[in-house]
């Protein structure tokens, strides 16, 4: 804390003491505005010839953002929910001692101000106090409202003043819950039920990632906090819940940067009878859909880049996009020691022992994946690193999965599901020998799953779509701390 900080919130306790002395409350609870002051300015909008000095009244609570006293008589702006509005106090009006009282409250305290609307000179609507209260008093003085918060650090840790200075930020937040629920109607109208699922798991599963781990002292046993919801959700699937979506937390034991944080917003969808093919259908309705109902055009702007979300987004195998984007010659896609020496060429590091479709991701991830800046759907993903996915029957080697991409990052993963249990059941044991190779995030023997699956799952289909990055996406955020509330950061 700064000197001048300091200086003001001794100034501040000095000030609480002496109303506390003059038998001031400061946190009363009694007060109920009847208006929010968007709602009052929709009235204004539509009724403003029921208005004025004679006219209605309202009764409005908010925090003082700015005063200017003049006298016997003042302006304040105060601010509900984000939106602002101004209120005229006048010592004949509300009385000496409330006068008095007001005089002594600071920028940021919450005040109960009640009585009719008037337009000033400059013609802006403005609330006449008949009465005046102090709902809560403020300890700690706000930042200068010039020049709000601009330190990310200070903004991500204390989120609640950003949300108080910063308006930018309120509406990043405002258009996520918009986001959310229009997701949440897609689904709905699609047929979808929304279901939740464990968060604490035995086994970590449906993605390969480090997990969190913890203990349960009742049951004695150690569980992982989820990094994803996948094995259960098509557990339902296997109980007949045909379509079935949950949008929540997963968790995963992996470094912070400007597109991940370890607790993450996913929404992931299963389909019966469907294809990966039927998802990559859906999901190009549904982000239409969303981006329509957000922004009003299929079109938006991400950081100088303009994307266009309209329907016909361009759908390539990853073998073709690592010749066509990506500079491989095409004559040694299938040749791992080739793909090994363009690598290192590239200077993208790749270790020696990785299987074929290890290396050939890898090289994708570097060459192509920044390059996919339009809506696209990269298809036929390998079996080393799609466990969970159908293998492709045209192709073994290679799986009907598919990953969308929009400015450079992936979005979105779906595939036709694995309803084999013989078939599952080995990809299982081809990740536990990765794992006995040094690969710490590949999948864990799940024996209880394939148990699930020996009593029959139907043809099916399933997703999931990172909801912070499409967040970041609609808002134009540049780092996925700017689209979640309160990121994890390092103890100061």
């Amino acid at each position: 804390m700064d000197n001048k900080t300091s200086n003001l919130l001794d100034i501040r306790k000095e000030k609480i003491n002496e109303l506390k002395t003059e038998g001031i409350s400061l946190y009363p609870n009694d007060f109920k505005p009847d208006h929010r002051v968007c709602e009052v300015k929709d009235i204004i909008e539509q009724n403003a010839e029921t208005l004025g000095e004679n006219g209605r009244k309202f009764c409005l609570a908010g925090r003082m953002m700015a005063i200017n006293k003049m006298g016997k008589s003042s302006f304040v702006r105060f601010q509900d929910a984000g939106e602002q509005m101004q209120v005229y106090i006048q010592k004949n009006k509300v009385g000496d001692d409330i006068y008095a009282l007001f005089k002594k409250l600071d920028i940021g305290d919450f005040i109960g101000v009640e009585g009719p609307l008037f337009q000033t000179r400059t013609g802006e609507w403005t609330l006449l106090a008949e009465s005046f209260r102090l709902l809560s008093k403020s300890v700690r003085p706000l930042p200068e409202k010039f020049h709000g918060i601009k330190d990310p650090e200070k903004r991500y840790r204390q989120r609640y003043l950003d949300l108080i200075m910063n308006e930018n930020t309120r509406q990043i937040f405002k258009k996520r819950s918009a986001i959310v629920a229009a997701m949440r109607r897609f689904f709905d109208e699609n047929g979808f039920m929304e279901v939740e699922t464990p968060m604490m798991q035995t086994l970590p599963g449906g993605a390969e990632a480090t997990p969190f781990k913890t203990w349960h002292n009742a049951l004695g046993m150690e569980l992982y906090l989820r990094i994803a919801p996948e094995l259960y959700l098509k557990r339902l699937v296997v109980g007949g819940f045909e379509k079935v979506f949950e949008i929540n937390r997963n968790f995963r034991n992996e470094g912070v940067s400007t597109r991940h944080n370890p607790e993450f917003t996913m929404v992931e969808f299963y389909q019966a009878y469907a294809t990966y093919e039927d998802l990559m259908n859906l999901t190009e309705e549904m982000f239409c859909d969303i981006v329509t109902q957000i922004s009003g055009d299929t079109r938006i702007e991400y950081q100088g880049l303009t994307i266009d979300f309209a329907k016909g987004w361009k759908r390539i195998s990853m073998i073709d996009s690592l010749s066509e984007i990506g500079g491989v010659d095409p004559a040694i896609v299938n040749d791992t020691q080739a793909l090994l020496a363009h690598a290192e060429k590239e200077n993208i590091q790749i270790a020696k022992k990785d299987r074929h479709g290890k290396v050939m991701t890898k090289l994708f991830d570097a060459l192509v994946e920044p390059k996919l800046i339009q809506p696209t759907f990269i298809t036929g993903y390998p079996v080393e690193v799609s466990p969970l996915s159908r293998k492709s029957e045209a192709d073994p080697e290679l799986t009907d999965r598919f990953e969308l991409f929009i400015a450079g990052r992936e979005i979105a993963n779906g595939f036709s599901e694995i309803n084999d249990p013989e078939d599952q059941y080995n990809r299982f044991i081809m990740q536990v020998r990765q794992r006995d190779e040094g690969n710490d995030e590949a999948h864990i023997m799940d024996t209880e799953y394939v148990e699930a699956l020996e009593y029959g799952m139907p043809p099916t289909a399933g997703e999931g779509i990172g909801i912070d990055r499409l967040v970041m996406l609609l808002t134009d955020a540049a780092s996925i701390r700017e689209v979640i509330l309160f990121p994890h950061m390092k103890n100061q």
